[in-house]
């Protein structure tokens, strides 16, 4: 549907490899104010100045199933201890579950289960072909203990796509009646799960046995697809702040040890595709996103980590066909919610989306969770203490 180009890889395509950062797609939708088109349900949270992580509430009871639905629920085999990799605090950990389907099958809401929230930062869950279901196997055989690691996306499958999520200040969401997700037959999905343990320093933080309650049907619904809209990250320290990883080579640096090439490499590429290569320090960044299919766009949402402030998806800026698609003044971590649109809105090829983040580095010394790091140039990464600004659409072919 957009843009993205290859130095920003298949990562980042709609219907391709998805990334292990979440947070907030479809399925994940909670607002006070629904559209015709999603049903969802909503939690309180803290004050967006003070964004917090672990000790979210437990789920509301599942809304009644609909005609032609049923649930399937699912989770880990068995116990999981997270245990951050390479001297971080976050590990980004995938388990392959079976929902045991026999035929072509639609995902139209669903409801994760963090089973111990402290240490659960978000999930997501990943369509996976038949044809890519042996591979994924034999990943989690040669693997000790139960899944795998996953920085960078699933894993397996060249075509995994995102179908759930869950982060902070999300639950169950029902789509319209006649929208979902196509599942295929013998088909299965992965689940990836990022542990945080800031609050151990990175050491084992108890287990988790998380899992997710399916709501599928076997009707045939038009089928909707989740496209990424990913800016940089360029946060220098604040005046005052000073240490070796103030440095922006040695951040990306660090970076790259903790996650790899891939995600080390990751705002490099954001910079070419967003600024032709140029390094924008400060505290908002934005990207322009163009759009090469029709279709009909139904929801939006957005996500930072804990220095996010705000975050703003346009369709069309500066022009007389302008409008804010996605406007979230006071970001809060624990509300990741995905917002309905009132009406649908058409887009059509040669339409520009422009996704903008603000991120304050004071928060740094303001939060529990951070204030005990050393300070940093923050630029894109997947820990907790890293940064993302990503914006996520909800569409149909038109």
């Amino acid at each position: 549907m957009t843009r993205h180009v290859d130095e920003v890889t298949d990562r980042s395509r709609r219907a391709g490899a998805a990334p292990t950062w979440l947070l907030a797609v479809l399925v994940a939708l909670t607002t006070a104010g629904c559209s015709p088109h999603v049903q969802a349900t909503t939690t309180a949270s803290p004050s967006a100045a003070q964004p917090s992580h672990g000790g979210h509430s437990a789920p509301p009871p599942a809304a009644p199933l609909r005609a032609g639905e049923r649930f399937v629920t699912l989770a880990m085999p068995q116990p999981y201890a997270p245990s951050a990799p390479n001297g971080g605090t976050d590990e980004y950990r995938c388990f392959l579950v079976d929902p045991g389907l026999t035929k072509r099958t639609y995902l139209t809401g669903s409801q994760f289960l963090p089973q111990n929230a402290d240490i659960v930062h978000h999930a997501i869950f990943f369509r996976i072909s038949p044809s890519d279901v042996e591979q994924a196997r034999r990943l989690d055989a040669s693997t000790a203990g139960e899944g795998w690691t996953c920085f960078g996306n699933a894993g397996v499958g060249a075509t995994s796509a995102w179908v759930a999520t869950w982060a902070p200040g999300t639950n169950e969401t029902l789509l319209a009646a006649d929208l979902g997700y196509p599942l295929e037959p013998g088909g299965q999905l992965v689940m990836q799960v990022h542990y945080n343990l800031l609050g151990t320093g990175g050491k084992p933080g108890g287990t988790d046995q998380s899992g997710i309650r399916l709501r599928l049907s076997d009707a045939n619904l038009h089928p909707l697809q989740i496209e990424l809209l990913l800016a940089p990250v360029e946060l220098p320290c604040a005046a005052g702040e000073s240490g070796p990883l103030c440095d922006r080579a040695a951040a990306v640096a660090d970076v790259g040890r903790r996650f790899g090439n891939d995600i080390a490499t990751m705002e490099a590429r954001l910079n070419r595709l967003c600024n032709n290569g140029a390094v924008l320090a400060g505290p908002t960044q934005h990207c322009d996103h163009t759009v090469l299919e029709a279709g009909t766009v139904y929801a939006l949402g957005g996500h930072m980590h804990l220095l996010g402030r705000s975050i703003k998806v346009e369709l069309n800026p500066g022009t007389d066909r302008a409008r804010t698609l996605l406007d979230v003044p006071a970001y809060d971590f624990d509300d990741q919610a995905v917002r309905p649109l009132a009406q649908p809105v058409a887009v059509t090829p040669g339409d520009t989306y422009r996704v903008t983040c603000t991120h304050d580095v004071t928060l740094r010394r303001q939060l529990p969770q951070l204030r005990t790091l050393a300070p940093r140039y923050v630029v894109w990464g997947d820990g907790t203490s890293d940064e993302m600004c990503l914006g996520l659409v909800i569409w149909g072919n038109a």
